[in-house]
């Protein structure tokens, strides 16, 4: 019995991701829980206005939070999991519905189609820039890997010090931007595939992607560019 069991959920499971609907959901269920990460992540960016106290402290906190249920660093790992897998399946249901269309029509229209959005034309490429960038940004902030002056245990240090560099600025703002559009795109369309958006809500909808992609942009940004005015020093 629990054989049959397991041997339908997985049968299940499989008819699931071997859908478009099916892809289309998880690649929704995952952007939102990585929107999610953004909202919060941005918020404790901006704590580096409060001085290098309280930005080294939540770095701090980071690594024992869970603390005494989990150990050190267990509580971040499990994020950090979490974030990795929504990563992954969003990119790959992404990549695999780019194949299907791209096979669902192998020879270009006759007419043209309307013309797009920005962030519609721009969502393939943004969502490169953005794994190339989540890359990078591991590298230079949590390990060091390419970060001459990174120290070990001292994240204000650290982010004061990348955006004390001409392409450590350009890098990151340019990512941020297509981190904006990407999410401005991506939150409606993920609305929509969950079953959330109608006639009624499209018009708020799209007034909360849009609000939700302004806000997170400035956040991000304005911390590159605190640091290249002098506020965050």
């Amino acid at each position: 019995m629990t054989l049959v069991t397991r041997t339908t959920s997985t049968s299940t499971a499989r008819t699931v991701w071997g859908s478009t609907v099916g892809k289309k959901a998880v690649m929704a269920a995952s952007g939102l829980v990585m929107i999610a990460y953004l909202v919060v992540h941005m918020v404790a960016n901006v704590k580096i206005y409060f001085g290098a106290a309280g930005f080294d402290a939540y770095g701090h906190w980071l690594r024992v939070m869970g603390d005494p249920v989990l150990h050190r660093e267990w509580g971040l790992w499990i994020a950090r999991v979490v974030l990795l897998v929504s990563v992954v399946a969003h990119g790959v249901s992404a990549y695999q519905l780019s194949r299907r269309d791209i096979k669902a029509r192998p020879t270009q229209y006759v007419h043209k189609k309307p013309r797009a959005t920005y962030a519609t034309r721009t969502m393939r490429w943004g969502g490169v820039i953005l794994g190339l960038f989540i890359v990078w940004h591991i590298l230079d902030i949590t390990t060091g890997t390419v970060h001459p002056g990174f120290e070990e245990g001292k994240p204000y240090n650290n982010v004061v010090d990348t955006f004390s560099t001409w392409y450590g600025n350009v890098i990151y703002i340019t990512a941020m931007l297509a981190m904006g559009m990407h999410v401005r795109h991506g939150l409606w369309s993920a609305a929509q595939t969950l079953g959330v958006g109608s006639r009624v809500r499209d018009r708020s909808l799209k007034a909360l992607a849009n609000g939700l992609a302004l806000v997170l942009t400035v956040g991000f940004v304005s911390v590159p560019v605190g640091v290249m005015t002098g506020v965050v020093s």
